[in-house]
């Protein structure tokens, strides 16, 4: 069992609740969220009959993913929050979706009066891992620094676990501007140019959503950062990241005419190869 998993026993059949964090081109697209897992006897064997992919984009269940594994989409306009989704859903029809799963004996053996008992435990076990399990970093901000109107760049040479290179932060100040002393600055995007696993977040205390480049495909990612920046794709981005205030107040004739310097000084940073 993962670390951090909840389990809940409930007669026939066990819930575990468990955070998990999704990275583009590792896992899947990149994500984050709880999983809620019905388990239990199948022909002997421990067995996931059930999934609940409750996450901020995947949001779905799974019939018997050990087995013919389908996958329905929850619709996050109709359906609401996921987590409270999942939950009614197991308490009006969990029977149906294990025959639904091929798992008759299964649901042959549930006490619903003791499932319905314990949904409250899963329930209140995964809307605490959606919230307090939320992995997030916080980076350094930069030695070198560049300003753009509501937001700046700060590059940094970073080591990380025997990996490391030049790092482009993205940042803004929130809750009040850089005179105030309540003043928040956040990292809103950050580029990591590593030389083994190059990668790039989108809101690192936020979401923390990460895709990884495929070095095959994109084998300078400082390159890959500053075409996309010239390209004026930052806006989108901002938004992407979770701050949609910040990217409607973003001068992109700003941004565009620090880039030059910006680009020439991530150069001198940036470790030369052989």
């Amino acid at each position: 069992m993962r670390k951090g998993s909840t389990e809940i026993e409930a007669g026939a059949i066990k819930f575990v609740v468990r955070q998990e964090q999704w990275d583009g081109n590792i896992h899947s697209h990149p994500d984050q969220g709880v999983v809620i897992l019905v388990q239990g006897q199948a022909e002997g064997a421990d067995t996931t009959l059930l999934r609940f992919n409750c996450f901020d984009i995947e949001r779905s269940y799974i019939y018997a993913p050990e087995g013919k594994s389908k996958l329905c989409r929850m619709d996050p306009i109709v359906d609401g929050n996921p987590v409270g989704w999942s939950v009614r859903q197991m308490r009006a029809n969990l029977p149906k979706m294990l025959r639904a799963s091929d798992y008759e004996s299964v649901a042959g053996d549930l006490d619903m009066a003791l499932v319905d008992k314990k949904l409250d435990e899963v329930e209140a076990a995964a809307r605490e891992a959606f919230v307090d399990g939320r992995r997030t970093v916080k980076h350094n901000r930069g030695t070198d620094m560049f300003e753009a109107g509501n937001i700046r760049f700060g590059l940094e040479m970073r080591q990380l676990n025997g990996d490391g290179g030049l790092a482009i932060h993205v940042l803004t100040d929130l809750a009040g501007t850089p005179s105030d002393s309540y003043s928040e600055e956040t990292e809103i995007l950050a580029f990591d140019c590593f030389e083994n696993a190059p990668h790039y977040h989108y809101g690192p205390r936020y979401k923390n959503h990460r895709i990884y480049w495929d070095k095959t495909l994109i084998p300078d990612q400082l390159e890959w950062t500053l075409d996309v920046l010239k390209a004026r794709k930052l806006r989108p981005m901002i938004e992407a990241a979770g701050y949609p205030d910040v990217a409607l107040a973003l001068d992109e004739d700003l941004v565009a005419g620090i880039l030059p310097a910006l680009e020439k000084r991530a150069r001198e940073m940036q470790p030369k190869t052989a």
